[in-house]
């Protein structure tokens, strides 16, 4: 099945660039240079998954995000100038499911949209027995995909309720970077640990910082409330 992909930068030679390369990797490609046009395109054409600039004309790439995300669930690669971990965190935190800073490799953009498209075809791999589960204050839908808390509904991407129910199944156990990059993007090496690292970040600022222990070296664990 021939998937598509929606490129959306506003900077002829890299959209060109980019579309070149995903077609050559059997992709369809739609292409899109500034905001409104990106959200029009998306809704027209459902891509599968969209590559998307931050800086873009009419309104910006994390607003495209937002309004996207709103319509139905769609695996995003943000593409980012800015290194600032404040700017990928906001990123995150409106729906993108990974980033990657400029200057990038081609090849490093065709197999982050490989990564995305593998994780969103298959089912989450924290899927237990337990359709619901209550961690001290928090309530934990698997079916419905939804948290609670005392002051209701905590709203969650996609991403960060895939690591919340990834580790919520293991509570109090030690699980490493890489095995949340392989078994929830896809990938076998730990070149892009600082996606997961961000996605914590804001799992934290949403449901508390003590709920998800760092374990130094190694990784994240689920603190199990007494």
């Amino acid at each position: 099945m021939n998937r598509t992909v929606l490129v959306v930068d506003d900077e002829p030679t890299i959209s060109d660039a980019l579309a070149a390369r995903l077609r050559g990797e059997g992709f369809g490609v739609v292409t899109a240079h500034d905001g409104p046009s990106a959200v029009e395109v998306c809704a027209r054409e459902k891509p599968d998954v969209v590559v998307l600039d931050v800086m873009l004309p009419g309104f910006d790439g994390l607003e495209v995000c937002r309004r996207i995300q709103a319509d139905r669930a769609i695996p995003v690669l943000m593409l980012t100038a800015k290194s600032d971990e404040t700017d990928m965190l906001v990123g995150l935190g409106v729906g993108a499911d990974d980033y990657l800073s400029k200057p990038f490799s081609m090849r490093e953009v065709v197999a982050r949209v490989h990564a995305l498209l593998r994780r969103a075809e298959r089912t989450t791999a924290a899927s237990t027995a337990t359709a619901a589960m209550t961690l001290g204050p928090l309530r934990i839908d698997h079916d419905a995909r939804r948290v609670s808390g005392p002051d209701g509904e905590i709203h969650l991407t996609r991403t960060e309720f895939d690591i919340l129910a990834f580790l919520s199944a293991r509570p109090g156990a030690a699980v490493a970077r890489d095995t949340l990059l392989a078994e929830l993007w896809g990938w076998e090496d730990s070149a892009s640990s600082r996606t997961v690292d961000s996605h914590v970040k804001a799992l934290r600022r949403k449901l508390g910082g003590t709920l998800i222990r760092t374990v130094h070296g190694v990784g994240y664990a689920l603190e199990t409330p007494r």
